[in-house]
C-alpha cells in the first residue's frame, strides 16, 4: 500500500474533476433523461479509471477481504441511516411524505430498472466505495499516518473523504438539506467502517442498503399509497 500516496491522489483528484465538468457539459447540451444518465456515467468513469490503475498495481488484500459480519454491519447501519434521513427530513421542516416515482401511463419509465434501479443500488455503490472509501481515504491515510500518526491520520482521511463524497452529489445534482445531511452522516460511516476493520465491503453493502431502502420505499409510495 506504499504506492497509495501523493500521486495517487492527485490522479484521483484529477479525473473525478475532469469528469465532474464533462459531465456537468454533457447535461447542459443534452437537457434530456438520456443526458443526465450519461452525465452520471461520465462521473463514474471518472472514479472508476484510478480504482482499476490503483488496485492493478497493489494487492491491498486486506481491504478486499469479506466477513460475515461485514453483511450484519451493512444491513444495520443501512437501515439506522434510513431511519435517521427520514427524521431529519422532518425535523429540517419537510413533509416527510413517502418519496414516489413518476408514472407515464400508470407505468414506470421503460429505463427505470436501469437509472433507478441497477445505477442506483448497484453501480453508484460500487465505484463510489471503491473510490472514496478504497483509493481517496486509503492514500490519505498512508500519506498522513508517518508526520501524524494513525489516530489523527485517521480522522482526517475519513473527514476529507467525506467531505468529497458530498461535495461530488451537492455538485451533480439538486439535494435536499436533510439528504445531504444523510450523505455526510453515509460517508462518516462507510469511512470509519473501513478504518476499524481494515475492510471495504461493510462500506459497500451499507451504501448498497442505504440506496435500497430508498428504492424499496419509493415503489411503497409509487404503487401502494
Amino acid at each position: 500500500m506504499t504506492q497509495w500516496r501523493e500521486w495517487l491522489l492527485a490522479f484521483g483528484l484529477l479525473t473525478l474533476g475532469v469528469s465532474v465538468l464533462a459531465g456537468a457539459a454533457v447535461s447542459w447540451l443534452w437537457p434530456t433523461p438520456t443526458g443526465a444518465a450519461s452525465a452520471s456515467a461520465i462521473v463514474w468513469i471518472g472514479m472508476l479509471i484510478p480504482v482499476l490503475w490503483a488496485f492493478t498495481r497493489t494487492q491491498p488484500v486486506t481491504l478486499l477481504r469479506f466477513r460475515a459480519v461485514d453483511l450484519l454491519y451493512g444491513v444495520a447501519l443501512a437501515g439506522v441511516l434510513r431511519v435517521i434521513q427520514g427524521w431529519l427530513e422532518v425535523a429540517i421542516g419537510g413533509s416527510g411524505a413517502i418519496p414516489s416515482y413518476p408514472l407515464v401511463n400508470g407505468q414506470l419509465s421503460s429505463l427505470w430498472w436501469l437509472t433507478d434501479a441497477v445505477s442506483v443500488v448497484v453501480i453508484a455503490p460500487l465505484i463510489e466505495e471503491f473510490f472514496f472509501r478504497g483509493v481517496i481515504l486509503v492514500a490519505l491515510y498512508t500519506l498522513l499516518r508517518r508526520p501524524f500518526g494513525r489516530v489523527i491520520a485517521g480522522l482526517a482521511a475519513v473527514i476529507l473523504s467525506t467531505g468529497l463524497f458530498v461535495l461530488l452529489h451537492g455538485l451533480t445534482g439538486a439535494i435536499s438539506t436533510d439528504r445531504l445531511v444523510s450523505v455526510a452522516l453515509l460517508g462518516l460511516v462507510c469511512g470509519m467502517l473501513v478504518m476499524l476493520t481494515g475492510r471495504i465491503w461493510g462500506a459497500v453493502l451499507a451504501h448498497v442498503g442505504f440506496n435500497l431502502s430508498f428504492l424499496v420505499i419509493s415503489l411503497v409510495g409509487t404503487f401502494l399509497v
